[in-house]
This record gives structure tokens, C-alpha cells and sequence, in this order.
């Protein structure tokens, strides 16, 4: 008696999707609440980055207690769960942190980078209206907690909802073009 492989669907499929810790009260000040959330998976090319986030969606993610060691390097340098290298091992020898595999692609932004952004951000919300710098931190803050659960770095559909332009020095320089252009417009109002 051979048994042969099932194919096709289940039997009973499921009603409704698996939620875990279902009756769990989480507490909101622990990592992974919500006022300390998980930090960004970066560092790891995009196989393994789907990897981190099913163990995150499926109640399987443990974070790290303290620093762990690189496998290249041997310090206790490398501060995300499930990654093998640290960050200047894996950037320096052009490798995904997890699998230790050469990749083009890397997910995930470099601290420097997303320092120079927060520069640049700035520079351009001290140069708007104090109506415009309102709604831009609004919608920022609005915006940290809702894209927790995409992609990071597919932030460009809500870039181009809050700015008209596509840097952020353009849109400065297209409040101070609009600023000069209302003025005009108010004058001939009030000549009409």
C-alpha cells in the first residue's frame, strides 16, 4: 500500500485567521507595545526580511536582551535579533546580516541616513508657515504609527501626499515661490 501525497486544498479550511496571543493583554510600555514598538528590520536583503516579519506577525519574534557577538568581527556589536553580522561587518563587506549572502539589494536605511533626513525635514518645516508645520508634524506622527506594518522603505506613495514636489528643498523653495505669490494675489483683490 502506497499513500500518495495530498494536493489541492485543505480539508477544513480555516474560518477565520490565526491571531496570536488573541486574549493576551499586551502591555503598551513593553517592547513591542505601543509605546515602545519594534525597531526596523534593516541591514537584511528581502527573503530574510520577510522571514523577521512573519516571526513578528506569528508571535515567534524574540528580541535580543543584550548585544550578541558578530561572526565576523567577534565583537558584541550586532543589536537586532536573528542577525549574524553587524552592521559595519555586513556594510563593509557588502553581505546581508542574516544569511551572510551577497546581495544587491539591502532593506532597511543607515542610521546616518535617516540623520541627514531628519536634517534636511527640518530645515524644510522651519522654513513653512506655522499652519503648514502643524499639519506636517500631524501628519507625521500620524504616519509613524499606521506604517509600522509596511514596508519602511515604501514611503514614497506618502511622500508625494504631503509634499507637491519631490525633495524636500524644492518644497521649501516652493513655499517661499507661494508666500510671494499670495501677496500678489491679495493686492489685486483688494485693487478690484
Amino acid at each position: 500500500m502506497t499513500s500518495k501525497p495530498r494536493t489541492g486544498p485543505p480539508k477544513h479550511p480555516n474560518k477565520f485567521a490565526w491571531i496570536p496571543k488573541a486574549n493576551v493583554k499586551i502591555n503598551e510600555t513593553e517592547v513591542g507595545g505601543r509605546f515602545r514598538p519594534l525597531s526596523e528590520i534593516t541591514g537584511v536583503c528581502p527573503k530574510c526580511r520577510d522571514q523577521i516579519e512573519w516571526k513578528r506577525k506569528y508571535g515567534k519574534y524574540k528580541p535580543l536582551s543584550e548585544p550578541a557577538k558578530c561572526q565576523k568581527c567577534t565583537k558584541r556589536a550586532v543589536r537586532q535579533a536573528y542577525h549574524n553580522l553587524c552592521t559595519a561587518c555586513a556594510k563593509e563587506h557588502h553581505v546581508c546580516a542574516k544569511c551572510s549572502c551577497r546581495v544587491e539589494r539591502i532593506v532597511g536605511r543607515d542610521i546616518s541616513e535617516v540623520e541627514a533626513e531628519k536634517k534636511m525635514l527640518e530645515a524644510a518645516i522651519s522654513n513653512a508657515r506655522e499652519r503648514e508645520k502643524r499639519s506636517l508634524l500631524r501628519a507625521m506622527n500620524k504616519g509613524k504609527s499606521q506604517t509600522k506594518e509596511q514596508d519602511p522603505t515604501d514611503n514614497q506613495d506618502k511622500a508625494g501626499d504631503l509634499f507637491k514636489v519631490e525633495s524636500l528643498e524644492a518644497y521649501a523653495g516652493a513655499n517661499k515661490d507661494d508666500d510671494n505669490e499670495d501677496d500678489s494675489e491679495d493686492e489685486t483683490q483688494v485693487v478690484n
